[in-house]
């Protein structure tokens, strides 16, 4: 497995580590701690697709972080 897989990996699990939480009610999506799930998720993902070069899933990961990180920002308000 290389580098890029071994990020990669890490960042999609944390995301559906995040996801499941929230699904079976044990984190609320408005929660920072599922937020910054999301928000360092999708940050390692990026990081992992710009790796191996995969431009699409780079702009999707990016968006999601910057959604994430919104969203933990506006709950500071």
């Amino acid at each position: 497995m290389t580098a890029s897989e071994i990020i990669g990996s890490i960042g999609v699990a944390l995301l559906l580590i995040a996801f499941f939480m929230n699904l079976f009610g044990m984190l609320h999506s408005d929660s920072r701690a599922y937020q910054a799930m999301n928000a360092v998720g999708a940050a390692i993902s990026c990081y992992a697709s710009y790796l191996i070069g995969f431009a699409p899933f780079v702009v999707l990961e990016a968006i999601w972080c910057a959604a994430a990180v919104a969203a933990m920002v506006r709950g500071r308000r």
